[in-house]
């Protein structure tokens, strides 16, 4: 017997911050989520993280956030390439996402983007995680695993609620990129 695979639903952002990848990588990553995630229409704020490492980058590495409306969701990083990619998966959603969905991935994506960026080699306009370019693309892909009968909720959700909440939420974390600096994020 085969297993069908999970049918995903989901949505991709991009938007270019004014930093280094490894800086870039770094405040998107070690900044607490509650700085970033606000309530949007009916989706939730994140308010609280229980369990959070002393650095948000070690593979296997979980933490629980608290949602705004008493529901929770964990994350589990599955992925840690500092200054390049960043991936996690979201599992055990209670409210009215664990009625909805089995789990969901967030991935990461840093990519030197600008003027003077340089290839491993040295070489001119190259993708190396520490390059010296200017700016870095940054790419936020999230999907979600609806349970059986559910994807049309969930495509619902994602196309009214979700797409426009990421596009918020990475300009945000764009903003916070920019205005930081060198300054390593600080977690209560």
């Amino acid at each position: 017997m085969t297993t069908r695979p999970r049918r995903a639903i989901g949505f991709t952002t991009d938007l270019v911050a004014g930093a280094v990848a490894h800086r870039s990588w770094g405040v998107a990553t070690q900044t607490p989520p509650t700085e970033f995630y606000p309530r949007f229409g009916p989706l939730p704020a994140v308010v609280g993280v229980v369990g959070q490492p002393e650095t948000w980058d070690i593979v296997g590495s979980t933490r629980t956030l608290r949602l705004s409306d008493d529901s929770t969701v964990i994350e589990t990083i599955t992925h840690s390439e500092a200054g390049a990619f960043f991936a996690y998966d979201l599992s055990q959603f209670t409210g009215i996402l664990g009625r909805l969905v089995s789990g969901g991935r967030a991935e990461w994506t840093f990519t030197p983007a600008g003027s003077g960026g340089s290839d491993a080699s040295g070489g001119p306009g190259g993708s190396s995680p520490r390059s010296e370019s200017a700016t870095t693309n940054i790419r936020w892909q999230y999907r979600f695993f609806p349970l059986p009968g559910r994807a049309p909720i969930v495509r619902a959700i994602v196309g009214l609620f979700w797409a426009p909440y990421m596009r918020r939420v990475l300009s945000v974390i764009v903003e916070a990129i920019e205005a930081r600096g060198d300054r390593p994020p600080q977690y209560d």
